[in-house]
């Protein structure tokens, strides 16, 4: 599996999957940056798939989840605000490590355990 060093990635802009109207998952858009990123979740995805794990069948979006919405329904003022914000800067993370994590979803909300964590090299060989 190739390595992959070590980058940042400038976030900004907010918005939601499936819809801006219908939301169910809020998240924050990677303005900059997605090129490692990119890469790197193809790196993940094929080494999932030679353990058995299907393949995504949708392209990758990269994103940050900021929030999941418990009952969706039509919400013209969200879709305003998220319209209003999707070129607004946020900052920039560094990327030094990949963490598997393991996603409960309940009626009580979702649950995230941490499995592994990766870290990404330091760019020297």
């Amino acid at each position: 599996m190739p390595r992959h060093a070590r980058f940042a990635i400038d976030v900004g802009g907010l918005g939601a999957f499936p819809s801006a109207t219908r939301a169910r998952v809020l998240w924050a858009g990677v303005m900059a940056g997605d090129g490692p990123l990119v890469a790197l979740a193809a790196t993940v995805d094929t080494a999932l798939a030679a353990l058995g794990f299907p393949r995504e069948a949708r392209a990758f979006s990269p994103h940050i989840t900021v929030g999941r919405v418990r009952e969706p329904r039509r919400a013209e003022a969200l879709a305003t605000l998220l319209s209003a914000s999707q070129t607004r800067p946020f900052g920039r993370v560094a990327v030094d490590a990949v963490t598997l994590m393991r996603s409960d979803l309940s009626p009580r909300g979702a649950r995230y355990t941490p499995l592994a964590r990766v870290p990404l090299s330091d760019g020297r060989p």
